[in-house]
């Protein structure tokens, strides 16, 4: 029996996913706008503020797969309350961390913990809502959700300025966050049992493929964010890591033959066209999305001279736009279809960019900053809910779960890989030298990123697919 959006039941269901997810989404962006208070207090350099923002995405981008698998397994509901209780633990030890490591090991903790939570936040939408609901519920979820990750510099900036060691005081909001969610789910959405089998649950789940692909993606990114200081070991361990990958895509071949236990990412799904397109883009544009946004938080306090709190505020005009946007476009997909939203959108997307380029010391705000936002935050939101719909768009329900989750770790080990990789690519070395000359560059290639994942989206998806499955 599905939900109606309008109804009661459904508008608590929409806020218990919007409100977790947003948790994770806004914790993400907070600590990227708190990481030079962070170095201050804790010391790492800007190799420390990767290691925050990155650690994080390691555990999430590896193991959402698991996430979305178990939220199938056990059931939506179950696996959704689990990680908001969880990554609100994990916060407390996040704001308690006495140094850099300890604070590391907190965050890859929230990366497990999300890895639950983030996948089965959308799983449910997809499960409890049906024709055009679903759309504009996933629209709503993605825009609601990029209003969360665009207030978290905000809201993290405001933390960081109001109080002597104000990021450990970011991290502790989640607190009451997770509360809210976890009484939303109990009270609106149904406890469904899941597809889980009499056999025992590790039987069931492709734990070899999550630690290969966590180990691997480790053994890719953490090298690169050391690489000053490990010097030729740097590519020995890069090309570990690559094989450890290559054994991943390997093993999940042969499970999806074998079936057991079940593979963590399907391959099967991969012959999706719209499926495949779609992780695509996300890829790409998302890699260039992380990167990008990481780099002007930091570079517009250490070489601009901005507070904290204005360093958030100056993306605000994203979250504006995406408030009031997100759910029409999710709308207007359920009838359109992704192929031009995904063209369009990373193509402004890429004129943001590389206005955001032009921008220096002594520039103001409202000539040069402000516009390039605006521009990057329409291209935005003609990408968020699109690209989540498409990637669902002829998946059946009994693999939302799974599919969600391939979908989300695409984005975060695309933000993971970028993250360590762009700043070197352009020049900026762990010790933070070259931030300033090293930033135009940045930004120019994720621009470049961006107008790949149009020509992915304009060539990719067939016209045919113009709505999702209901």
């Amino acid at each position: 029996m599905t939900l109606a959006l309008g109804s009661p039941a459904g508008r608590r269901a929409l806020a218990a996913s919007v409100v977790g997810s947003g948790m994770a989404f806004l914790d993400s962006t907070i600590v990227t706008v708190a990481a030079p208070q962070i170095a201050n207090d804790l010391g790492g350099g800007f190799a420390g503020m990767q290691w925050v923002l990155d650690g994080y995405l390691l555990t999430l981008g590896a193991l959402v797969l698991v996430g979305g698998a178990l939220g199938d397994l056990l059931g939506k509901r179950r696996v959704f309350i689990l990680g908001t209780v969880g990554f609100a633990l994990a916060s407390v030890a996040c704001g308690l961390s006495p140094t850099i490591a300890a604070l590391v090991v907190a965050r890859m903790l929230q990366g497990v913990f999300a890895a639950l939570l983030v996948p089965t936040s959308l799983a449910l939408l997809n499960s409890e809502f049906a024709g055009a609901d679903r759309g504009k519920a996933i629209g709503a979820w993605s825009g609601l959700s990029g209003v969360f990750t665009a207030l978290g510099p905000f809201v993290g900036g405001g933390l960081v300025d109001a109080f002597p060691a104000g990021w450990r005081v970011a991290f502790l909001i989640n607190l009451p966050l997770a509360a809210v969610a976890v009484w939303l789910a109990r009270s609106a959405v149904p406890d469904s049992p899941g597809t889980r089998t009499p056999a025992s649950l590790i039987s069931q789940l492709d734990l070899l493929g999550a630690g290969l692909a966590t180990i691997g993606l480790g053994l890719v990114v953490g090298p690169l964010i050391e690489a000053q200081r490990l010097g030729g070991l740097t590519w020995i361990l890069v090309g570990s890591g690559v094989l450890l990958l290559a054994g991943f895509i390997a093993l999940e071949a042969r499970r999806g033959h074998t079936g057991q236990p079940p593979p963590m990412v399907p391959l099967s799904l991969f012959r999706i066209r719209s499926f495949s397109v779609a992780n695509l883009v996300t890829f790409v544009v998302y890699g260039a999305l992380s990167a990008a946004t990481f780099l002007v938080t930091i570079y517009v306090q250490i070489v601009m001279g901005y507070s904290a709190v204005a360093a958030g505020a100056a993306g605000l005009p994203i979250t504006v736009i995406l408030a009031l946007l997100s759910s029409r476009v999710g709308g207007l997909v359920s009838r359109w279809g992704p192929r031009w939203f995904l063209t369009a959108g990373p193509l402004v997307m890429a004129v943001g960019l590389a206005l955001l380029s032009l921008i220096g010391p002594g520039d103001s705000y409202f000539t040069t900053l402000l516009p390039a936002m605006l521009v990057f935050a329409f291209g935005l939101v003609l990408v968020v809910a699109p690209v989540t719909t498409a990637a669902l768009l002829e998946v059946t329900p009994d693999q939302s779960g799974t599919a969600s989750g391939v979908n989300n770790a695409v984005a975060r080990v695309a933000g993971l890989i970028a993250i360590a990789v762009l700043p070197a690519a352009a020049g900026i070395a762990a010790s933070g030298d070259g931030l300033a000359s090293g930033f135009r560059t940045a930004q120019l290639i994720s621009a470049g990123l961006c107008a790949v994942g149009a020509l992915i989206a304009a060539f990719g998806f067939e016209t045919r697919e113009s709505a999702p499955r209901h």
